[in-house]
């Protein structure tokens, strides 16, 4: 179905997640190369517009974290000229990058999340006990986040997660295991459990080896496991994301699942929490990439195989 089609590999762009970005595209382009696929590495700059209309690609598979690659705009480009694109569709992108907006659906959709207010100023107490977690309500990776134990740490947390677009995020803190379920198309994957050896996943934590211990699958019985994939996937189909997306979960003490967010552009380096999913299930990293790509083709286009 690809064969003889041109693979545009958005990468990079604007966001606070540059770095992580252009990882995850080299990585992608690498593993669509060695299949044979014909492909072009597109820096997402301000001129994409014009760089994807001269490359005249047949397909966009898109690894930009966070900004505009994230919340729907870059789809919306796409839509506008024609071209397939891997992941979910505008406004599933947009909401899945507004955790406001996608708590409110998974709370409709019978999931569990953490408590939260919303803040837009730096202020000296909140409605919420501590601890908390003080985070960005539209940006990744955990860029931004802070866990508060007291007030005397509230304002600086709140002045850090402003520097961001939108209001702060406030969340009740949940103590628990951090469970990571990949979904691709209409089915879980399956699952990760990270243990940072920081205070919490952090983006230190995620991009810096030997920061966080993974264990696959999780270290929860097996009705927990199957309950937290089940959550994983009814997130996913709650916003009406497609593709492949990664979800995040907190399994409590007591054995409650709550979801925090859906990734709908996931990490994807070969040593990205996705595709140690996939591996789990049997898909190589590149078996992974290809997969998604025909997803794109094929939901875009309405093509067969």
């Amino acid at each position: 179905m690809l064969k003889g089609r041109k693979i545009g590999v958005l990468m990079g762009g604007t966001s606070a997640e540059r770095e992580v970005s252009l990882r995850s595209g080299a990585a992608v382009s690498g593993a669509l190369r060695s299949l044979g696929h014909k492909v072009v590495d597109i820096d997402a700059g301000p001129d994409i517009c014009e760089v994807i209309g001269r490359e005249n690609i047949d397909l966009a598979f898109i690894v930009l974290h966070g900004g505009f690659g994230e919340n729907g705009a870059i789809q919306g480009l796409l839509e506008v000229k024609g071209i397939p694109y891997t992941g979910s569709g505008i406004m599933a992108s947009a909401i899945a990058m507004d955790k406001v907006v996608s708590k409110t659906l998974f709370r409709e959709a019978g999931l569990s999340v953490p408590d939260y207010v919303l803040v837009d100023e730096v202020l000296d107490d909140i409605p919420l006990s501590m601890p908390v977690v003080v985070k960005p309500s539209r940006e990744g990776s955990s860029i931004g986040v802070s866990i508060v134990r007291g007030q005397d740490e509230l304002r600086s947390a709140l002045g850090l997660a402003l520097e961001y677009e939108g209001p702060a995020l406030v969340e009740r803190f949940i103590s628990g295991r951090e469970v990571q379920i990949g979904v691709l198309g209409d089915r879980a994957l399956g699952g990760v459990e990270v243990r940072p050896k920081s205070e919490f996943y952090s983006y230190q934590a995620k991009y810096t080896s030997g920061m966080t211990e993974y264990i696959l699958p999780p270290e929860l019985e097996d009705g927990l496991y199957a309950e937290a994939m089940e959550a994983g996937l009814l997130a996913h189909k709650s916003i009406g994301a497609s593709g492949a997306t990664r979800v995040d979960l907190i399994v409590d003490e007591s054995g409650k699942v709550y979801v925090l967010e859906v990734n709908t552009i996931p990490g994807m380096t070969e040593t990205s929490l996705l595709p140690k999913i996939a591996s789990l299930a049997g898909m190589d990293f590149p078996a992974l990439v290809e997969t998604m790509a025909i997803d794109g083709l094929q939901r875009i286009k309405g093509e067969e195989q």
